[in-house]
């Protein structure tokens, strides 16, 4: 029957200005500029596009006229709308899918803190639960279970930050270089994590262009195919305290700890590559142990062994296998729910396509990326490749 998406290609991936704060802009506003960014990439006009999904759907249908279209409900975004308007294109409901979306003007009430993650109810709210302490539950866990060390957290923190230190495009571009002693001496945070190892606030938009395989061949880029994806999600985002143990009906389900794991060996599957195959990782780093975390889920190493893995295994600094090349959201940008995760994905586009103004790596045939954390209690995985599968 062949690849499922053989007939799918990503066209282009366009970030906006990222910044701490967009003057000027809403999140609708910084969305609309990167879809005419991602359109203008691509060689493609708003009369081009058939299909339109994330959280702006209904919006940028209507605000850029490209209506009547196939569309997704709104609110999805990241990686699983990326499959969902594959999958709309794989099954002919649409030629060309736009996704976009924008986070502007939405730190004004706590600004340091992400809006989605403010959550008020009983079953957190007295206990003063927040996001960095949800994901430090996860992390605290795994630190108990096979000695794993802030040392080796802060390296993966150091990695990622000097990727943004030397990226002109990076928030933070300019802050670094970082050690892990540097992450170790900021602020305690949520024991283990320190400051340093916690993503940052920002601004901004950013733009997929997906359509087939025969039209994207006929672009201004290079076209990128989508080689495997997987979702994996445990229950509702930061409304539950998170727990390493967590497990769903099915006695071979993973724990929590470890949800990805699934997606990650379906997405492999899919492919019909191994982990060893990958040659960068663009992981969402929402705190450092996410990226220990995730390497183990995924089948990079044995679990315990995380650590070593990104601190002097391949993922280390100067290694095999490179991580969050851009700086991530510790220090590329944390635009909002949808940006963050699309971003992960638009790097390993750009990494394929040899677009990356810096830490480009050489030949890249086979990118992973990731969405969420076991904190989340979501996890979700995607392989891009240069060839079509």
């Amino acid at each position: 029957m062949g690849h499922p998406y053989q007939n799918v290609a990503i066209a282009a991936g366009f970030n906006t200005k990222q910044a701490r704060v967009l003057e000027g802009h809403t999140s609708l506003s910084i969305a609309i500029e990167a879809a005419l960014g991602v359109m203008e990439s691509a060689g493609l006009t708003p009369a081009d596009v058939d299909g339109v999904f994330g959280e702006f759907a209904m919006d940028l249908t209507y605000s850029l006229g490209m209506g009547p279209v196939y569309a997704s409900s709104p609110g999805i975004g990241g990686i699983p709308a990326i499959l969902d308007a594959a999958n709309a294109i794989a099954a002919g409901h649409c030629k060309t899918v736009l996704l976009a979306g924008g986070g502007a003007g939405i730190y004004t009430d706590r600004s340091a803190v992400a809006p989605w993650t403010r959550v008020s109810h009983e079953f957190v709210l007295p206990f003063g639960m927040f996001t960095a302490l949800e994901f430090a539950f996860i992390a605290r866990r795994h630190m108990t279970m096979f000695g794993t060390t802030p040392e080796q957290m802060a390296q993966a923190a150091a990695t990622i930050r000097n990727n943004g230190h030397v990226n002109p495009e990076a928030v933070f571009y300019g802050r670094g270089p970082f050690t892990a002693a540097d992450i170790l001496s900021s602020r305690m945070v949520a024991d283990p994590f320190h400051l340093l190892d916690c993503s940052m606030t920002a601004e901004g938009g950013c733009a997929l262009v997906l359509t087939t395989a025969d039209r994207a061949a006929d672009l201004k880029l290079p076209p990128v195919y989508i080689h495997g994806g997987g979702v994996d999600h445990n229950g509702p985002s930061y409304q539950f305290p998170p727990s390493f143990d967590l497990r769903g009906a099915s006695p071979d389900s993973p724990p929590n700890g470890y949800v990805g794991r699934r997606a990650a060996m379906r997405s492999f599957a899919m492919a019909g590559v191994q982990p060893s195959d990958v040659d960068v990782c663009e992981l969402y780093d929402p705190f450092s142990f996410e990226i220990i975390r995730q390497v183990e889920a995924f089948g990079f190493c044995e679990p315990g062994e995380g650590g070593e893995f990104v601190t002097n295994g391949p993922m280390g600094p100067g290694g095999a296998l490179p991580l969050t090349t851009d700086g991530g959201l510790m220090s590329f940008s944390h635009g909002g729910g949808t940006v963050q995760l699309l971003q992960r994905v638009i790097r390993a586009t750009h990494q394929i396509q040899g677009l990356c103004q810096t830490t480009q790596v050489p030949n890249v045939d086979l990118a992973l990326c990731s969405n969420g954390g076991a904190g989340a209690l979501f996890n979700d995985v995607m392989i891009l490749g240069r060839t079509r599968p």
